[in-house]
Parts: structure tokens; C-alpha cells; sequence
């Protein structure tokens, strides 16, 4: 039975029983458990489904801690190329930040094979994208939920990040220019992503080129932060010769 087959026919038996374990499905599928928790961690990533420690469970058509909505459709080929670049800077033992950008949660797939790994975030997505993972500990800030970005914002969640020590850091950005260097929608974003830059001994920027060479509300950092921007193929190459006139290494 091939994975198209198992992934109908686990979706089917979630439809009807809401939940299962691992080894219920396994069971009535006659499929080794290994088999179906791997299954399972595919569907998980297409937020078919949800993992649950042990199991598996139906997703709602927009689950909060799964989903980035609109942000998901937009430009997610980039984003994939982007996160896929990000992750092979992660190497086993690494302790990271991560922040709530939908460009950074592409990260995620890559990551699943990486051990140990730390992962210290905001995020609610990532959090759920690691459950069950052997092998990568999450580590989740505390403080207030924002719905609408599916993360932990404000002071709580900042002073959280910055009782912490990382390697490494991955973050989103708004906007990135060379005049204005790093800028976003909002304090509490903003707030966040000084917190893991300042924690960290590198700091990575994960980017697409629709945003680079724009200014967003508020500055957060300059250019001089960065250990290096990662971006995709569609960056221009005048753009691409400011920035490396401001000493930016350039992952794309």
C-alpha cells in the first residue's frame, strides 16, 4: 500500500473517530506503527491533520496552531526555498530562536532529522510542527497568545527570550533596506526579534525579495546585525550589489 493509499485511509478513519493513537491506526490499517507515525508527521506538515503526543487528531478547516491562513499562499515557493536554505545552517546540537514568520516556519521539515536539537520560539506553529519529534526539544515562551499571528507576544515573552543563550537565530522582517536596515509592522514583532538577535551569536534574516528594498513602520536593527540575509533566486542583482556594498552575506 503506497502513501497515497495510507494517507486516504487514515484521513477517512480520523474523519470518523475525531482521534487515535498511533498504534490504533497502525492496527487497523495492518501497517507497522513506524510506517504510520511517519504518515503521520507527512500529514501533520500538509495540516491535514494535528499530532498529538502518541497520535494523531482531525484538523479543523483552520486550526490556530497549525495554520498561517492568507500568509501561507503567499509566495510559498519562495518561502519553501528560503526555509529549505535556512535549515542546512542548523546543525546537531545547535540551540536556536525561532521566530512566528510564516517564512521561517518552512524551516520546520527540514529540521525533523536534525538531532539533538534545541529550538527556543514564540510560535505556535513550530511548537506543534516538533511534537513527538525524538530528539528536538521546544522550548515555548510564555506570555499572551495573539490569535492572529498563532504566537506568544508581549513583555512576558521577551523577558523569557532573553534568559536565554542560542547559536543561532532565525528570524522574519517586514521590510529590509539599505538606508533603514531591518523594520516591521509592529512593536511587539519588533520586540521579538531584538530579544533572539541580542541572545544569539548568529543572526540570520530569512527574507524573500518582495520585501527587500521596502520599509516597513518600525526600524528594529540595522544591517551591521546580520550574520547573513537568506533569500530567494528573484532578488536582483542591483539589489543584490547594495547590499553586499554594506558588507551583507547573501544565502540564496
Amino acid at each position: 500500500m503506497g502513501y497515497p493509499e495510507r494517507k486516504r485511509k487514515i484521513l477517512k478513519i480520523l474523519d470518523r473517530k475525531e482521534s487515535m493513537e498511533v498504534q490504533e491506526i497502525a492496527d487497523e490499517l495492518g501497517i507497522s506503527a513506524v510506517t504510520i507515525r511517519r504518515d503521520l508527521q507527512q500529514l501533520a506538515d500538509e495540516a491535514l491533520l494535528i499530532r498529538t503526543h502518541g497520535g494523531a487528531m482531525k484538523a479543523p478547516e483552520k486550526h490556530p496552531f497549525t495554520a498561517f491562513d492568507d500568509k501561507e499562499s503567499v509566495g510559498v515557493s519562495r518561502k519553501k526555498h528560503i526555509g529549505k536554505l535556512a535549515a542546512a545552517l542548523v546543525k546537531p546540537g545547535d540551540t536556536i530562536f525561532m521566530d512566528c514568520g510564516s517564512t521561517v516556519y518552512t524551516m520546520c521539515p527540514h529540521l525533523k532529522d536534525i538531532s539533538p536539537l534545541r529550538i527556543i520560539t514564540n510560535s505556535l506553529p513550530v511548537a506543534a510542527a516538533f511534537m513527538d519529534i525524538p530528539g528536538i526539544q521546544v522550548n515555548l515562551a510564555g506570555g499572551e497568545m495573539d490569535g492572529s499571528r498563532k504566537a506568544i507576544h508581549g513583555d512576558r515573552a521577551i523577558a523569557h527570550i532573553n534568559s536565554y543563550h542560542a547559536d543561532k537565530a532565525f528570524i522574519g522582517t517586514d521590510g529590509l533596506s539599505v538606508k533603514n536596515g531591518l523594520s516591521a509592522f509592529s512593536e511587539k514583532e519588533a520586540g521579538i526579534s531584538t530579544a533572539m538577535a541580542g541572545s544569539a551569536d548568529k543572526l540570520y534574516v530569512l527574507c524573500d525579495s518582495s520585501k527587500i528594498g521596502k520599509d516597513s513602520y518600525l526600524k528594529f536593527a540595522p544591517l551591521s546585525v546580520l550574520t547573513a540575509l537568506v533569500t530567494d533566486k528573484e532578488l536582483s542583482a542591483t539589489q543584490a550589489a547594495q547590499l553586499k556594498g554594506k558588507a551583507v552575506k547573501i544565502i540564496h
